[in-house]
């Protein structure tokens, strides 16, 4: 079984880009990382360090003591719609959503084998809801929340797709609009059921 990292190793997980998985440290550091495979050099100049899905992992998980809830991480973290507890709307909230989104398409740039930033990377297609709500949020989107009716992102069962709904069919079209833009494939689609339309939306690949 893998030795977990050391707390210096973890402090620097911990600090890492919460969307693309950059990575700050000394050469001996970024080495280490490496060697247990939590990062992983980019070949291309200027050869910075990010981390590997198992790295993420790492990061994303909150261990808490016996009986407590798990503590707040102050980790970014793009809004699905619906939350209970909605980060604060306003110019903070704005410039965390832009610098996450220009991130993402740093991640693109460096990830996707033709250096495409107009097509969703590996990272998203193992974060489906996470990067589908980030490119509503930075397109100005409205996410649902308390008393306030907007968008919501949620996972199905269908691989590599995530279903949007919005509170009109125009917005719905313009999550659409916004999805392709970004890179997405979406298509409407109405509940048997419910009768309600939504979106099913995949991440394209060429």
């Amino acid at each position: 079984m893998t030795r977990p990292p050391t707390a210096a190793q973890r402090r620097l997980i911990e600090a890492a880009d919460p969307v693309t998985g950059r990575l700050h440290g000394t050469g001996a550091q970024l080495a280490a990382l490496v060697g247990r495979g939590l990062a992983f050099r980019h070949p291309r100049p200027p050869h910075e360090h990010f981390l590997t899905p198992a790295g993420h992992r790492i990061r994303e998980a909150e261990p808490a003591a016996p009986g407590e809830p798990a503590p707040a991480t102050g980790v970014f973290a793009a809004r699905v719609g619906g939350e209970e507890a909605p980060p604060a709307d306003g110019p903070a909230r704005l410039r965390e959503v832009h610098s996450a989104w220009q991130g993402l398409l740093e991640l693109r740039r460096m990830t996707n084998p033709d250096g495409a930033a107009d097509r969703p990377c590996g990272w998203e297609r193992t974060h489906l809801v996470r990067a589908a709500a980030l490119a509503l949020e930075a397109a100005g989107h409205r996410p649902a929340g308390g008393d306030t009716d907007g968008y919501r992102v949620r996972a199905t069962p269908q691989p590599e797709a995530v279903a949007v709904y919005a509170p009109d069919a125009e917005t719905l079209a313009a999550c659409a609009a916004t999805l392709a833009r970004a890179g997405w494939q979406a298509g409407e689609y109405t509940e048997p059921r419910t009768r309600v339309r939504y979106l099913l939306a995949s991440p394209r690949r060429v």
